[in-house]
């Protein structure tokens, strides 16, 4: 069986000798779904004592941080996530405190834990700190953004204290159970010792009792400030083996291939829109009927976790997306035992058709459908997603012409990533004429993968050819950038314009260091001429910027070379 995350939270905090108490803490342990993508957060914060209102910035900063955390997408990764919310929360409290005078300032510190399936993600600014016990070992974790002594000494980063916000990352990966995490505001840590710390936890198994014990300690052992001190100590961890896994994939029915007429779940087959080894795509027809297509996977492939897990995969993709220019992927009735995806019908036609009904089109025509597409994956940038299949069969125009972009079973997404999963990928995916060759070379794809399969399919649809001669990359991967080596799009077509092809060149560069750095960049080159883009290329060798003609006249000066020598002999 696979196993969840569950942790056990307790925490305690006091005025101390002070008549407000100006600490805050918060947790949250979700069900279902949200456990899985978005994990359990602990967060805790220390207002300074020279302001009044320190204690609302305090409170404000633990509740909204854990409410906003819980509301970002899934598919964000956890520091992506975080890093938005911080930025947001602190740019909040810096204008609310130049409206107000010194004395009133939303100031304070905040450190905060996500475990997130087995990982723990340590976010922290200020000078409160979190420790962790791991095998019997017991040690601080941050470090204190402070300047001078405790009797005399001030932030060097708060929450609220400057427009730029710097905060401390990291990671600690090789959870265990039994691990303890203890957060202390500094009225505890300063005067209660690690080691008393580590007894306390090993004397009291409750975690809501062991924090009371350490506050307590701290007053009795002379605290002058307010005490705060909370406690997650992990209980289970996330486990799934591949057979666990190959099992959980298989509760899942695959259905037999379908026939017109036949029905599965309610939905009626009305047509069969493709049938090939690795899946079947129908037309079907629901009670009221609306119509959809339905994808199921090809009994073939019921014995690869690799490709049922991408398979479902793509389904929770898909119901998250929501664009224009992206297929809406529906939910399947609730309880139903058979794996398909409830897909949004398109009707049309694919870019692969499309190109061989258009061998010829305008410059207008292509940027338009490009333009589409380019829209489309800026939406899966910002929601941390990169398709990593962009091929002219996964580009539709709709029957109304509207540009959809389909096919999201390769798609990799940033808060899957954080997820311990057993199947994993066994070699590069997306189609060879279209991948980015840092995935052929091992490398993770960013957004700019996605660029590069956009203009190889602008290249090929405007000159009606590939931009390189690749030959079998699947059985001879390159390790070098140079195996790639751009044709100028004129060759196969002479009005190309020298600018545009200029730019293809730029967003095709094998090496994604050299390409366009932002959608926004590519879209202004294919669009208007970009003159300082033009006026690198001319400065560069000719080898370099046209090795045909390079090469053609490197031949004609040693042909010219050979028939001097010989007139000479004779002469």
């Amino acid at each position: 069986m696979k196993t969840q995350l569950k942790v056990a939270i307790g925490g305690a905090t006091s005025a101390g000798i002070k008549p407000v108490n100006q600490d805050a803490f918060a947790a949250q342990t979700p069900k279902g779904q949200a456990l899985e993508f978005k994990g359990v957060v602990l967060a805790i914060a220390d207002g300074i004592s020279s302001s009044e209102r320190s204690q609302e910035a305090a409170q404000l900063s633990v509740t909204q941080f854990i409410s906003d955390y819980y509301a970002t997408p899934d598919t964000w990764n956890v520091n992506k996530s975080a890093a938005r919310i911080l930025t947001a929360l602190n740019s909040w409290l810096y204008n609310e405190n130049n409206k107000k005078t010194s004395q009133d300032g939303l100031v304070c510190t905040l450190s905060t834990i996500v475990i997130k399936s087995c990982t723990a993600h340590l976010f922290h600014v200020g000078d409160s700190r979190i420790h962790r016990l791991h095998d019997g070992e017991f040690t601080c974790l941050t470090r204190d953004h402070v300047h001078g002594t405790r009797s005399e000494n001030f932030l060097t980063r708060a929450m609220g204290i400057d427009s730029h916000l710097e905060v401390d990352y990291q990671t600690v990966g090789d959870l265990k159970v039994g691990d303890c995490f203890v957060l202390t505001t500094d009225g505890v840590h300063t005067f209660v010792s690690n080691d008393a710390i580590q007894a306390a936890l090993a004397n009291e198994p409750d975690v809501n009792k062991c924090a009371e014990n350490l506050v307590q300690l701290a007053i009795e052992n002379g605290s002058d400030d307010n005490v705060t001190c909370t406690i997650m100590r992990v209980e289970e961890l996330p486990h799934e083996d591949v057979e666990e896994a190959h099992r959980r994939l298989s509760k899942l029915v695959i259905p037999p291939v379908l026939e017109v007429g036949q029905s599965i779940d309610g939905f009626t087959v009305r047509r069969v829109l493709f049938s090939g080894t690795r899946s079947h795509v129908y037309l079907v027809e629901d009670k009221d009927k609306k119509q959809y297509a339905l994808k199921m996977p090809s009994h073939s492939f019921r014995e690869e976790p690799e490709y049922l897990d991408g398979f479902l995969r793509e389904e929770w993709i898909g119901t998250r997306l929501n664009h224009r220019n992206v297929m809406r992927i529906h939910a399947r009735p609730e309880n139903s035992p058979f794996m398909y995806h409830l897909c949004e019908y398109l009707g049309g036609q694919n870019l692969r058709q499309w190109m061989a009904d258009n061998p010829k089109p305008s410059l207008d025509e292509v940027r338009k459908i490009i333009t589409e597409v380019v829209h489309a994956m800026r939406y899966f940038q910002r929601n941390g997603m990169v398709h990593r299949d962009l091929k002219p069969e996964n580009v539709i125009i709709d029957k109304f012409g509207q540009i959809k972009v389909i096919d999201f079973g390769t798609v990799s997404v940033e808060g899957l990533e954080d997820i311990k999963n057993p199947i994993q990928e066994t070699c590069p995916v997306g189609s060879v004429d279209y991948i980015a060759p840092e995935y052929l070379m091992g490398e993770k794809g960013t957004f700019q993968a996605d660029l590069y399969s956009i203009a190889v399919m602008f290249y090929e649809m405007y000159a009606g050819k590939l931009p390189f001669e690749i030959g079998n990359l699947r059985n001879n991967i390159p390790d070098t950038y140079q195996y790639w080596v751009y044709k100028s799009a004129k060759l196969h077509r002479q009005e190309v314009p020298k600018w545009l092809d200029i730019a293809l060149e730029k967003a095709t560069s094998p090496n994604p260091a050299y390409r366009h750095q932002a959608f926004s960049e590519f879209l202004a080159d294919i669009t208007t001429p970009n003159q300082t883009l033009m006026y690198k290329h001319e400065a560069r060798p000719l080898v370099e910027r046209d090795p045909v003609k390079f090469w053609q006249l490197s031949c004609a000066i040693l042909v010219l070379t050979n028939l001097l020598t010989v007139y000479w002999a004779f002469n």
